[in-house]
């Protein structure tokens, strides 16, 4: 299944070790997941502003699902989030570490039946998220 991995890059990357952690963790399962992360915390590939807008629009356009990290607030992560749901019309998770207590109310408060929010609070618990998100999404 290719699913989209969306994650603060240039916003609070404070949470970009779970980011990749769902990146990997989804490889290990046999999906294809797009993400700008190569999981060593800088972008894979060095393009302009519009290459990436195209890349990212592209990845969504071709992807069956999201998955997005949002303990850190990001723009470009609602964006996807927003254009996953409403033009795209595809399941989307949305995860946050317990630490940061809150979220964005954009997201928090989204009504969207496409739309699941999770918090964890450790890597098993993200990763027991993951799994029975993409378990149900593919029934």
């Amino acid at each position: 299944m290719n699913i989209y991995c969306a994650g603060a890059i240039r916003g609070d990357s404070r949470f970009q070790s779970y980011y990749c952690e769902i990146v990997n963790y989804l490889a290990s399962l046999g999906h294809n997941s797009f993400s700008e992360m190569n999981c060593d915390f800088r972008s894979s590939i060095l393009l302009s502003d519009d290459e990436i807008f195209k890349r990212d629009i592209w990845w969504l356009e071709n992807s069956e699902m999201l998955i997005a990290e949002v303990s850190g607030p990001s723009l470009g992560v609602g964006f996807e989030i927003a254009y996953a749901l409403y033009k795209k019309k595809i399941p989307v998770l949305a995860v946050y570490n317990s630490v940061v207590g809150t979220i964005s109310g954009m997201i928090k408060g989204c009504s969207s039946s496409m739309l699941t929010v999770k918090t964890y609070s450790n890597l098993e618990e993200l990763k027991e998220i993951v799994y029975s998100f993409i378990s149900k999404e593919k029934k």
